[in-house]
């Protein structure tokens, strides 16, 4: 899948280190529901098995790629994908130093592109908390609206706070 200055690919061998960054950065761990650090065994193994196969996974993940440089930028999820019912969630995650330049939003619409034509999904959703109004923002861009709000959803160290659930559906 290609943009105007982002395309999104299949997880290399080569992406482990950046994995292996961006998954043990504690800031990313509340978004992630991740409590405890990967090591490089656990993600070179999900590297190796990830078929890619989102009817097997029931989840994908894609590297951004910047069309430029050919840098990795970034990553995009699928998850909890249920044929059955034509959904999936989706997050996304760019590296900070690469943020602000809309490579998250082109990223977001090249995937939703292909969830709705390609995988043929009726819906995707998405998770934000309510302090992150960058990423609210990004992806009611995108076209996503908010359909609820889960109260004191996340707890962080400042307290629980509330997530916002969004949806875009195949118009």
């Amino acid at each position: 899948m290609v943009g105007v200055n982002v395309f999104l690919r299949a997880m290399e061998p080569d992406d482990l280190q950046i994995l292996y960054e961006w998954e043990n950065t504690t800031d990313n761990w509340t978004v992630s529901n991740t409590t405890a650090p990967f090591s490089k065994y656990i993600l070179q193994k999900f590297i190796e098995t990830s078929s890619q196969d989102i009817y097997v996974n029931r989840q994908l993940r894609l590297m951004v790629g910047e069309k430029a440089t050919k840098k990795t930028v970034g990553a995009v999820d699928v998850f909890d994908f249920e044929p059955g019912n034509r959904r999936a969630g989706v997050g996304i995650l760019i590296d900070p130093a690469f943020r602000g330049k809309g490579y998250g939003l082109e990223s977001i619409l090249l995937l939703k592109n292909y969830l709705f034509d390609v995988v043929m999904v009726h819906q995707i959703f998405c998770n934000v908390m309510k302090n992150n109004p960058v990423s609210l923002r990004l992806f009611q861009r995108a076209g996503f609206e908010i359909c609820g709000v889960k109260k004191d959803w996340v707890l962080t160290e400042s307290g629980f706070i509330d997530e916002y659930i969004l949806q875009c559906i195949r118009s």
